[in-house]
């Protein structure tokens, strides 16, 4: 079991949805939505200013297409002020898309371990290492 799991994805059932999956399987102690990238940017900002290194999300769970900033923007952000800190964080993308470039774009971030079509199932997770 994870310790602590960050979903960004704005799609407010599909946040209930993995929630409750993620409960049921007993995957994560504490699970952290944020609605889009920058939500989740501002909260790695927050994190980086006050809190011990070991408190931060283990895995995020991330959509791609947001309103406001969608995934790859969050990547993009996420690498140049945050992955030299927090280095230990993986990300599987959560998406609905089936775009192969999509999918392959994903090799170009290291902290990528995975690429998941929606919805979460139960035996998805149990197939994810970390």
């Amino acid at each position: 079991m994870i310790k602590k799991l960050l979903c960004v994805d704005d799609d407010k059932i599909t946040l209930t949805l993995i929630k409750l999956i993620v409960s049921k399987a007993s995957f994560a102690e504490e699970i952290i939505t944020k609605m889009n990238g920058k939500e989740a940017l501002e909260y790695y900002g927050d994190l980086s200013e006050s809190t011990a290194k070991e408190d931060y999300p283990e895995l995020i769970f991330l959509d791609l297409n947001m309103p406001i900033m969608g995934g790859w923007d969050f990547l993009d952000e996420f690498v140049k002020t945050f992955y030299k800190k927090f280095n230990q964080t993986k990300i599987i993308i959560l998406s609905s898309s089936t775009d192969p470039e999509e999918k392959a774009k994903m090799h170009k971030y290291p902290m990528i371990i995975d690429y998941l079509s929606k919805p979460l199932t139960i035996n998805a997770l149990k197939n994810i290492t970390i």
